[in-house]
Formats: structure tokens, sequence, C-alpha cells
């Protein structure tokens, strides 16, 4: 396939002809020993005498209907030496709509301008550490926020053409101007096109669109806490996710101007994601997962395995589609929740990020690609490594419960049982709830546990939980969550900071003016002792059994089958602790109640978990060999209910 031949041939090439790259693109840092190789770029350039200037790029949509075509404002800073001498530069963009409304990064930066229109700060540290390296640095505004023309669709084609036409532009496919209307047309002779995409939640949502467009010139993308499916941030399998959907986005983010223009594109967004979670064209057109073949460019993934703002299923699946279609890939999983790698691992993101660029922009052979695939913080601070991810041995092993002494407090094992559990929906309750008291029979769930583990068990990739069950009602709601019952210190990402906390003392990074400062506010691990962790959850409404693109009403006391997905993770279960699984309805806070409160039986004989264990079936059976024992009754002690109150995928 064309991604795999890319990097064959490419390396080779990049051998053969370092010197001339090094000339090209570095000049003074090209002046190392005669035949020396560069590995590094270094800050040779002026931050302070950088050029800014801002273009406004046609998309050739009209996305308002003012009968011209849309123009999103670009806002570049650059080293002023390259262009002087005739060198060319790449490119690092972040495409973002909360350059004016919410903000970037922990402390919520956003973009200000001279009196001449250019940018005096660009958000967050990239322009401040990359331009002196020889790197241009672009802040696109998406269609409809800050200083674009056109409306915000979230996440459709006005979104992924207003950073696609910047990509086209910077390689000379595409047309810019001066100014928003009118101007005299501007031409990208500064760079040789080479683009890398970078941004957190939505930013990097884009970067997952664009490159899924296939585009020509984007080489990599840095796609953080990024939505692979706008569906998945909505809706689990028709249960909704929020109270809102995109027509609520879209208005909290776009420009006044936009506001008073778009109601046509906001009424498409009501239209198109109706609440009963059914699958549309709308949803279709903002998946991106469907069209990973089409990806050229390399990716390197970041998420917090319990962001339950764009929940890990956008990775799992991301992830899986791009190495099923031979994408270069490497990917970074953190105990938080929605948080940047710079705000809980600085020094080591800031110099992994600028090897990533280097390799992939300026091809220096750096090593980066010979590395480990995998970063994954087992606790508060301290990572490990995986050659791939999911480490070689992962297999898809079929857990099944039984039921036990006590109601609703069952096994977990590998052989099939036959039996029932019964339980009614409650929506006050929660999956912490459900955990502390997975040893207490309670009415609102049914636990399963292993036998406390004889060594580790690791479990690596998405989970996903078969259920049969009975309902006494037309509507249900089921949840499933994997929980890991031992005691542990981890980062308490449901604390509004999400695993993190803010010190009043800065780091710099980069060079500084007076106008926008390379130092930001330090963070710190916030932890919590806990006797449980849990660590992958699943949604679904049970009415979409037989398509989990439509929901239909379900019939009292018929049995229903379905499958739920469950969010993708790593996570090592130590000896001494038990895996256990829930089934329960309503998960508080975390997707929406159904019309009715039903009550549901399960059939333990069809109801099972397919579970990513790293050494398979073999590895469960060798580390559950002990006998089972109930566990020791008592309310056990978590993180606090996680809430999802923001409902924007913002910094």
């Amino acid at each position: 396939m064309p991604k795999r031949t890319r990097f064959t041939i490419w390396r080779p090439f990049v051998i053969a002809v370092v010197g001339a790259l090094a000339a090209a693109f570095l000049g003074p840092v090209a002046a190392q020993a005669a035949g020396t190789a560069p590995r590094e770029s270094r800050p040779v350039y002026s931050y302070a005498d950088a050029i800014r200037e801002a273009v406004w790029v046609d998309t050739g949509l009209d996305s308002d209907g003012d009968g011209r075509t849309d123009r999103v404002a670009a806002d570049i800073v650059r080293p002023a030496e390259p262009a002087a001498q005739g060198r060319k530069v790449p490119v690092i963009m972040d495409a973002s709509p909360y350059y004016s409304c919410c903000g970037r990064g922990n402390e919520s930066q956003l973009k200000t301008y001279d009196a001449a229109g250019n940018v005096v700060r660009m958000p967050l540290f990239y322009d401040n550490y990359f331009v002196p390296r020889g790197y241009a640095v672009v802040g696109v505004d998406l269609a409809g926020t800050n200083r674009s023309d056109g409306c915000v669709d979230v996440g459709g084609r006005s979104d992924i053409q207003s950073a696609k036409a910047v990509v086209d532009w910077l390689n000379g496919r595409a047309k810019a101007y001066s100014s928003r209307t009118g101007g005299t047309a501007v031409k990208a002779g500064w760079t040789n096109g080479r683009t890398g995409m970078i941004g957190k939640s939505w930013d990097g949502t884009i970067a997952n669109g664009v490159a899924a467009t296939g585009v020509k010139g984007l080489k990599t993308i840095v796609p953080i806490s990024a939505i692979s499916s706008w569906y998945d941030y909505y809706f689990a399998q028709g249960a909704p996710l929020y109270d809102s959907g995109p027509d609520w986005l879209a208005g909290a983010v776009e420009s006044d101007d936009a506001y008073a223009r778009c109601g046509a594109v906001q009424q498409k967004l009501v239209d198109g994601a109706p609440r009963t979670g059914d699958w549309t064209g709308l949803w279709t057109e903002r998946d991106y997962v469907r069209d990973a073949a089409k990806v050229r460019a390399s990716v390197f993934l970041v998420h917090g395995m319990q962001d339950l703002n764009v929940r890990t299923k956008n990775f799992g699946q991301w992830w899986d589609a791009l190495a099923k279609n031979g994408v270069e890939r490497k990917i970074w999983l953190s105990q938080t929740g929605h948080v940047d790698p710079f705000d809980y691992r600085r020094g080591a993101w800031v110099d992994t990020l600028h090897r990533w660029f280097d390799h992939e922009l300026l091809g220096y052979d750096n090593g980066i690609d010979r590395e480990p695939m995998a970063d994954v913080e087992r606790h508060p601070d301290q990572w490990v490594t995986s050659a791939v991810w999911p480490p070689r041995g992962t297999a898809a092993t079929t857990l099944r419960p039984a039921a036990g002494a006590r109601a609703g407090v069952g096994i977990l094992g590998l052989s099939q049982k036959t039996g029932t559990e019964t339980f009614t929906d409650d929506p006050t309750r929660s999956e912490t709830d459900w955990a502390a008291q997975i040893a207490t029979p309670t009415a609102d769930k049914a636990g399963f546990l292993t036998a406390p583990l004889s060594r580790d068990l690791r479990l690596s990739g998405s989970s996903e939980v078969t259920v049969t069950a009975t309902p006494t009602t037309s509507t249900a709601h089921l949840t499933a969550v994997l929980v890991d019952l031992g005691p542990d210190t981890i980062r308490d990402y449901a604390d509004a900071a999400e695993g993190i906390t803010t010190l009043t003392d800065r780091t710099c990074w980069g060079e500084s003016t007076a106008g926008d400062s390379a130092c930001f506010l330090r963070t710190a691990a916030r932890t919590k002792a806990v006797d449980f962790t849990v660590l992958s959850r699943g949604w679904a409404d049970l009415g979409t059994y037989a398509d989990p693109g439509k929901g239909v009403p379900l019939t009292p006391g018929r049995t229903y089958t379905i499958t739920l997905d469950l969010a993708a993770t790593d996570h090592v279960v130590p000896k001494g602790h038990r895996l256990a699984l829930i089934v329960a309805g309503t998960d508080k806070d975390l997707i929406d109640p159904p019309s009715t409160t039903p009550t549901l039986t399960l059939d333990l004989s069809r109801t099972a978990a397919r579970v990513p264990l790293v050494g398979g079936a073999a590895a469960f059976a060798r580390a559950t060999s002990a006998r089972w024992t109930a566990p020791g009754t008592g309310d056990l002690t978590g993180v606090r209910a996680p809430r999802t109150v923001r409902r924007v995928p913002a910094s």
C-alpha cells in the first residue's frame, strides 16, 4: 500500500540527499562538520524578528449563502532569515474554532493582534519553540469563527475544508488574499509545502478529518484527545451522551457575524442529528474512520484513558483503522481525562514532539521511528513503553459471567454457565456507586468478579460486551464497565482539572516577546488513593439491538441480544486485585436515561465480555487459578462520580 512504501522509499532517499536537505532547510545548522547529517533542528533564528502576517484562503465553498466563496483567516509566524536567503520552511498548523471564543491550553489563551491586524500572540508554545528552529507556525480560524467567513458546521465539509484549503494553498493549489474581502492575491512562496497539523480536541479532530481526505502535502498529524467520528461524541449506540447536539456547539464558538447569517446551517445541524440517536447522513459526513484508507500522513496520537469528554472509543477505532491501512503511527496514553500532554509530561512531550516534527517534516534520521510505538502512563508520572500497540501476544479473550452465592454478586471466568441476574435501572446511580458496592447486592446492577489474581493481567485495546436481556418496558439503556478491584493511587480524573493541579510558577519553552510569552504555569499530578478503578466503559440503547444506526421500541417480556463497544484502554490489573464486569442501566451523568424505568433480566449463558488480554486466555487462566472466594462486604472508595458537564470538546 502507498503508506507502507512511502517510508520504505523515503528513508534511503533522506540518507542519499541529506546534505542537500540540510542546506535547504537550516542553513546555519548545516554548518556542522562536513558530511555529518543533522539530527536535530536548533534555535538559530530570531523569534523577535519573525515575519508575522495574515492571509485569507478561499475555501471554494459558500456555506453562508452570501453569493461569494468563504475565506478563512490564517495567521502566520515564520522565521525571517530563510526567506531572505531564498530558502523554504515546513509548516506546523493548528486549525481551531477557539482562537477568539474559548481559548487554547490550560491558560485559555486567545489570539491577539497589532494595529495592522497581524498576530501578536499565537496561543500555546508552538510558535515560540519551533519558529526559531526553522518552522513556520500557522493558526487557522475555522469557517464562521474569529476573522473567517462562512459557517460552523461542527466537523462537516465546511470545517474540514477550512483547514484543507490552507494545506492546498501552502502547496500552490489554492488562492489566498491579503484581506477578508477584495485584497491582492498572496502566494506561499516561503514554504516547501510540507505540513504537520496538531491540536487538542476539536483542533485535533480537524487534523483527523483533513488527513482522511488524503490531501497532498500533509505529512503528519498529531491529534490530541481528538474525535474520529462525531456520532461517537454525541451518542453511544443510540444512547445520548449529552443533552444537546451539534447545533448548540456551533452556537458556542461561531462569531457574531456567523451567528447572524448561518441560521440555515444551524437548522441542518438540528434536523440531521435527531435526539433518537439514529444514524443519519450528517453523521456519515463526519465519520473520518470510514476514510482511513485515504490517510497519507503519519499519525502521532495522544489521548487520556479517562477522557469522558472525547471518550476513548474515538481513539481506539481510529487507531485500529489506521493500523489496518498501514499508516505510520505512534501513541501516548495517559491516566488523565481531557488534558494536553504539555500539562502532564511537559519536558518529555516537547522533546518528543520536536523530534517527531524534525523526522516527519525536515526528514532528519533521528531514530524516533525505530523507538517503541507506545508510551503508557501506568501510575501517576510513571510511564512504560511498548514496541507496538497493542502489544504482540494480545488476544481477544471471552470472559463469562456466572451467578454467585449472593444475588448480583457473581463470578467472572472462562466457562459458560447458565442462570440469570436481574437489576432495575436507577438513573440516580453511577458507575462509581456500582463499583463501590460491588460486593453488596443492590437492585441497580449485576456484578461479576474474578478470584484474586495470582499474577498481573494486562488489558490493551478495545473490549466489547455482549448482553442478552429481557426488559419490562419499551425502552432501556445499558452500561457495561470493567473495574480493577484493589487499592491504588491514580490520577484524580473526576476532579474538575481531570488529573492535574496548576501551580503558580512557570517554565519557559522557546523565545518570548513582549506580546507573546513562552512561559507557562507549571502543573503537577493530582492524585487520589482508591480501592477500585473503572478502566473501561460502554453504553447502548437496547432498542438498537438489530441495527446500531436505528433504534426501535422494545416489546416488554421479549429477549434481546446486543453488543456494547467498550472504550479502548491499556491497564494492568495487579497481582492480588480482581477484575470485575458490571452490567447496569443508566450511568448517571455519562448517558441520559431512557423514557421508562425498566427492570432487566440477564441470561448469563448468552452474556459475555471479549477483552484484549496480553497473553490471551492462557494468561487469564494462569492469573485466576486460585479458588474463587466471595469478596468482603463494605463500601469501597473511588474517585467521585465523573460528570460531563462540558458539552464543548475544548481546551
